[in-house]
């Protein structure tokens, strides 16, 4: 019987250290693209195969599945052109060569999921979003777009293509929710800018759950929200991070010192928002196990 074999960029960075494992349960052969093979190779316990470049792969190598991850964070540093360039960069090029590769071997895989994020939609206020809706002219918004674009060339090989559409990943040891405990477990947070900015999250459980659920239901196609179906304001969640720490969040980080600080990226994706409803993948029958943020951070915050 033929061991399913998955190709992954991206592998060894928040979501994919903890997809891979998973993966491997499911019985995937997986193959890790990685800048540092050694390094990625230790990381998962030699249990995976890692390679530097797609064109040193054997051309009877065949894969089932490829997911692509790869992508500098975007919260990592202050958006100056050059770091502009980097997120672009890391996106597009990594997506451009995974595509050539793709063209070039004989056996295609069944299946596509490519990384993107709800910064897609812009800026949306108060108004619900699902994957129908269109973006707008933001640098978050543009770059989600492109990246897509370049994914998108997938659907003329034949492969079922999906954009996975990601919210704020909730998990332990990582993600935004690293950054935001500090503050919180010292009694120093609270909403940002007025709090009435829209937070679409997803429990990092339920964002692998998503990904499964594409691999095995192939009339899932196209553009797919990774949040839960149930988004909270800023106000709503800070207030429920720390009632689970049981903490206070009585310091309200004001709309200018945030602008001070981190400039176009905080008004972009720290004061505006999206109210995403992942409505794909629950036409589809996927069933949340984190749908509540109280549950979902009860989880990640416990020791």
């Amino acid at each position: 019987m033929h061991k399913k074999r998955l190709l992954i960029t991206g592998g060894s960075g928040f979501i994919g250290s903890r997809l891979v494992p998973v993966l491997l349960d499911q019985g995937y052969e997986v193959t890790v693209l990685t800048r540092n093979p050694e390094k990625t190779a230790l990381h998962f316990n030699h249990s995976v195969s890692t390679v530097e470049r797609l064109s040193t792969l054997d051309d009877s190598t065949v894969f089932d599945v490829v997911i692509n991850l790869a992508g500098q964070g975007v919260t990592d540093k202050r958006w100056t052109s050059v770091i502009k360039k980097q997120l672009r960069d890391s996106r597009l090029i990594t997506t451009q060569k995974l595509i050539k590769y793709l063209q070039t071997t004989e056996k295609k895989p069944a299946c596509l999921i490519s990384g993107s994020a709800i910064g897609y939609y812009g800026n949306q206020s108060d108004t619900i979003v699902d994957e129908n809706m269109s973006g707008d002219s933001s640098f978050s918004s543009k770059l989600c777009l492109d990246w897509e674009h370049e994914a998108q060339q997938a659907e003329a090989l034949g492969i079922r293509t999906c954009y996975l559409r990601t919210g704020i990943v909730l998990g332990k040891k990582g993600g935004a929710l690293a950054k935001m405990l500090p503050a919180f477990k010292f009694g120093l947070g609270g909403a940002m800018g007025d709090g009435e900015q829209w937070m679409s999250w997803v429990h990092i459980d339920d964002l692998i759950g998503i990904m499964l659920h594409i691999i095995k239901h192939k009339n899932i196609s196209g553009a797919v929200n990774g949040t839960s179906p149930n988004p909270v304001t800023n106000k709503n969640f800070s207030s429920t991070l720390a009632r689970v720490l049981n903490r206070p969040a009585f310091l309200p980080m004001p709309a200018f010192v945030l602008k001070l600080m981190l400039g176009e990226m905080a008004q972009e994706l720290l004061l505006s928002g999206q109210r995403v409803i992942p409505k794909k993948i629950l036409g589809a029958g996927y069933a949340f196990q984190y749908a509540e943020l109280d549950k979902a951070l009860s989880q990640v915050c416990d020791k």
